[in-house]
């Protein structure tokens, strides 16, 4: 009875909240990098606190204009670099979460799969 137990909940309750950690873990990758927030703001000036307008003569002007284009050229930089690293990372989380949910049905097999091939005198290290 605790066998048959522990079974259905591996392959329903148990499969389901490996699902639920599986996305909850995508989505606070996700949500570690703000990818939505990186996008909104990818041509915002970086770290230009006093960005403001600026009124003087031309030259001025000029270097305050020049100033916020780099200042937006680098803030472009650096989030989009953020942007590839995240996307990357939530990649490498994504297909670890896939393996996951693949080999959860697999494992409670493994027992048994491992019991016959002692039997048949397999040993791991004698390849």
């Amino acid at each position: 009875m605790f066998i048959v137990g522990l079974l259905s909940w591996w392959y329903g309750a148990g499969w389901l909240s490996c699902m639920a950690r599986v996305r909850d873990n995508l989505m606070s990758v996700y949500d570690y990098f703000s990818f939505d927030l990186l996008l909104r703001t990818l041509f915002s000036p970086f770290r230009q606190i006093s960005a403001g307008k600026v009124r003087g003569p031309l030259g001025v002007q000029m270097r305050a204009f020049l100033d916020k284009l780099i200042s937006r050229a680098i803030g472009g930089i650096i989030r989009t670099t953020v942007i590839i690293f995240g996307s990357v990372i939530l990649s490498i989380a994504a297909i670890i979460g896939a393996i996951r949910l693949v080999l959860w049905p697999i494992i409670p097999l493994l027992p048994i799969v491992f019991v016959f091939l002692a039997l048949a005198g397999w040993v791991p290290w004698k390849i």
